[in-house]
């Protein structure tokens, strides 16, 4: 299937000693979202995090209502923030995150703010990058010390994205079919 095969070039991207820039592309309900926990999970195995950034909180919270079942059945830590969480449900998952508990930090922009330390950030995954702006990935890219993975999904690519692919900034994988 495309969505096993996109799952495989991420999964040989992350094995390689330079830093993965892929798109992956595929319609609403296509699989992107358990595309990228598996490419988190594959980070988190070698004791690196993994931060899911969508452009709304809705969004955000479809991911960690589909990621969560599946990660903590493999063992995984998922947290997610977004401006809703505040106090102390916001100073736990902060807490969490730097100790490295938190191997999945899913949330919109809140997971870039200037107080948030992750332990050892490893890959990046943006939801519909084209709502972001490279400030925005920088900061976030930022966070690691050095460049983390980067996974962009998008359903909708825009001439934007086509140019970062066609000059060779970024590999393709594509979802062209409707999980079974």
């Amino acid at each position: 299937s495309s969505q096993q095969q996109a799952a495989a070039a991420i999964s040989d991207d992350l094995r390689q000693p330079i830093r993965m820039l892929r798109l992956l592309q595929g319609d609403v309900g296509s699989g992107k979202t358990v595309v990228a926990l598996l490419a988190a999970a594959a980070v988190a195995e070698v004791g690196k995090q993994a931060a899911l950034m969508a452009p709304t909180e809705i969004l955000a919270r479809q991911h960690i209502k589909t990621i969560t079942p599946l990660a903590e059945r493999a063992g995984l830590g998922v947290a997610i923030l977004t401006g809703r969480e505040k106090g102390r449900a916001r100073e736990s998952v902060l807490m969490g995150l730097a100790a490295g508990e938190v191997d999945i930090l899913i949330g919109t922009h809140a997971i870039f703010q200037e107080k948030v330390a992750y332990n050892k950030l490893g890959l990046v995954v943006i939801d519909e990058q084209h709502r972001f702006g490279v400030s925005q990935r920088l900061l976030l890219s930022a966070k690691a010390g050095r460049p983390p993975h980067l996974l962009v999904m998008t359903a909708t690519p825009i001439p934007r994205t086509l140019t970062l692919t066609h000059f060779g900034e970024m590999d393709v994988s594509r979802i062209d079919e409707m999980p079974p």
